[in-house]
């Protein structure tokens, strides 16, 4: 009977360790697409890039089909940053007649116009209300020298888990785009609501 005991808990031991998360200061295996949900930035920030990479080509602000697989891992703030530069493009078609080009042209979730190809995220530091996630990034079509770069992602605690808030563009060649995600968001709404001349 003790013999059966010992053998319960190391089994009830050995299934409780399967269900523990990786520390999010270890690197994420690319494209391993964490659930929303996940207790550990570095998860959710993978999730991020998962669902970033399966956007549609093209690049630009995503279209509500598109910004829906992204929801689960951005904050409420960012999402709507999101939406309302949705409709700011929308709006500035229509006012232009879709003649000039999209307010936000190119990739506008990394440094790089064209996007990233593959992702992995990199150590992740802060405290228990908001971290910055290291992820680096690589474009690269087969045709010349891979293009690699840092961006970081800053999650936050909100009452639903981690989720990312904001991406600090971290490229350094010429025309990479600078500053934060939710800078070049606002910019297009601002530009949107000026006067079509």
């Amino acid at each position: 009977m003790r013999a059966m005991l010992s053998i319960i808990a190391i089994l009830a031991l050995g299934l409780g360790s399967c269900g523990a998360a990786p520390s999010s200061a270890g690197k994420a295996k690319q494209g391993s697409a964490a659930q929303a949900g996940d207790s550990a930035p570095g998860h959710v920030v993978d999730g991020f890039y998962a669902a970033y990479r399966a956007l549609p080509a093209g690049g630009g602000v995503p279209d509500e089909d598109a910004r829906a697989t992204l929801v689960p891992f951005v904050s409420q703030a960012l999402n709507k940053l999101l939406t309302d530069a949705d409709a700011a493009e929308t709006a500035y078609a229509k006012a232009t007649n879709g003649e000039s080009p999209p307010l936000i042209e190119g990739d506008p979730f990394s440094s790089l116009f064209e996007g990233a190809t593959g992702y992995e995220i990199g150590k992740c530091d802060g405290d228990a209300r908001a971290q910055q996630c290291v992820v680096d990034l690589v474009y690269d079509d087969k045709s010349a020298k891979p293009t690699k770069w840092q961006d970081t992602a800053d999650v936050v605690m909100t009452d639903k888990g981690w989720r990312v808030d904001d991406i600090e563009f971290g490229g350094t060649w010429d025309f990479a785009n600078k500053g934060r995600l939710t800078e070049l968001l606002k910019a297009a709404i601002d530009e949107s609501k000026k006067p079509v001349e």
